[in-house]
């Protein structure tokens, strides 16, 4: 029996994807969920895997191509024998045959860069299936121009050609993935179709910071998740956006749509790029649920299993550049979104208190806002409203 494999379904804001590389090629044998080839779109990378097993019998797209939805990738034949046989690693194969296998396995396109940019493939971690190294593999080892290996010698570091020999001064050229292209173009968009404002405040840390060392232990006895700074600042923007409804809006065109629920975004740096998988509903997620969901997300953002559904959407977006040391910043709005918060480092500072100078953990906050629909009065207001819910933690449970 002839099985047709084709492209998921995708988004309506993703026309097209592109093929990356085949785990497999025509006559090999395939089990069922085995991976077959990645797919690559603006948001995310899918892996497309056999729905029965068998022989791939056709492959009707390469490497490189571009893809519509439900357009047919392979054909693989039930009822089929592979050409070569072949059998799985076991646990008693040495570590050269290993290597050996990881470098004979290079799909056209990952040879490709291999040869361009002279690496060594050996030195290249792989994600793909039984050990392969895949594009994305290739690419990020490019961007990070150094491997963690033990070998402690010239062939770690990645060899850029010369722009005419003997330059001392190596460039490189290295395409952007889609997924890099189109966050650009979207930061872009944002700049040019929107009035971006950001207005500043900073809060004091040190009411949740005690209220969490004093029920952490508890909290993550109880709900098996730790209590974090996020959760804390997403239910702090939701019970804001209730206040000023005008901030969780968006333009169309001549016209505001108010959105009646809070779908929260959550910036996730990723060696991919930027991402921002969406928690909907976050109005009726308890605490424990909202920590565990962007846990859940970091880890899939980081192994690049993220869906389009989950990156798809949301009314309103919190970014914490404070993870990676950023003092201050101005994040841009993601469209079509209206506004964004940005969290950052938590920094003792001299502050005053009742005429009195304190050392206090303190963050500054920045929202990034649309000034064609939001007023600067409501984007204070609604800055403020955060940084007291933040500073005073029982407004939660009074709901003020």
């Amino acid at each position: 029996m002839l099985i047709e494999v084709k492209v998921p379904a995708l988004a309506e804001s993703v026309p097209d994807a592109t093929l990356l590389d085949w785990y497999k090629q025509p006559g090999d044998a395939v089990a069922r969920g085995d991976s077959l080839i990645d797919l690559e779109t603006d948001k995310v990378t899918l892996e497309v895997t056999a729905p029965e097993a068998g022989v791939l019998k056709q492959v009707l797209h390469q490497t490189g191509d571009v893809v519509l939805a439900d357009a047919i990738l392979c054909i693989i034949d039930t009822e089929g024998v592979a050409s070569v046989s072949s059998s799985a690693p076991t646990a008693s194969r040495s570590a050269v045959a290993d290597v050996e296998s990881k470098v004979l396995h290079l799909s056209p396109a990952v040879r490709k860069l291999v040869d361009e940019h002279e690496i060594n493939a050996e030195l290249v971690p792989a994600s793909g299936k039984d050990g392969r190294i895949t594009k994305a593999d290739v690419i990020s080892f490019l961007e990070d121009k150094v491997v963690e290996k033990e070998v402690p010698d010239a062939a770690t570091i990645v060899r850029a050609r010369p722009v005419s020999p003997p330059s001392a001064r190596p460039e490189e050229r290295v395409p952007m993935t889609r997924i890099r292209k189109r966050t650009a173009e979207r930061l872009l968009q944002a700049q040019q179709q929107n009035a971006l404002l950001t207005t500043f405040n900073e809060v004091n840390m040190r009411p949740f910071m005690d209220l969490r060392t004093r029920h952490k232990d508890e909290f993550e006895k109880n709900y098996g998740v730790k209590l974090g700074f996020m959760s804390v600042f997403v239910k702090a923007a939701v019970e804001a956006l209730k206040k000023f409804p005008i901030v969780n809006a968006c333009v169309d065109d001549e016209d505001i749509i108010y959105h009646g629920y809070y779908d929260v975004g959550v910036a996730v740096g990723s060696e991919r790029g930027l991402v921002v998988p969406i928690l909907r509903d976050v109005d009726r997620m308890p605490f424990a649920d909202v920590e565990r969901k962007i846990r859940d997300y970091g880890d899939r953002a980081r192994d690049g299993k993220l869906t389009i559904e989950e990156l798809t959407g949301g009314t309103f977006t919190i970014s914490n550049g404070g993870v990676f040391g950023s003092l201050l910043s101005t994040p841009i709005v993601n469209p079509p979104q209206s506004a964004i918060l940005g969290m950052h480092k938590i920094q003792d500072r001299a502050v005053v208190e009742n005429g009195e100078i304190v050392v206090r953990p303190m963050m500054y906050l920045a929202l990034s806002y649309d000034h064609r629909i939001i007023d600067g009065r409501e984007a204070v207001q609604f800055l403020e409203s955060i940084c007291k819910t933040v500073e005073d933690p029982t407004r939660f449970l009074l709901q003020l």
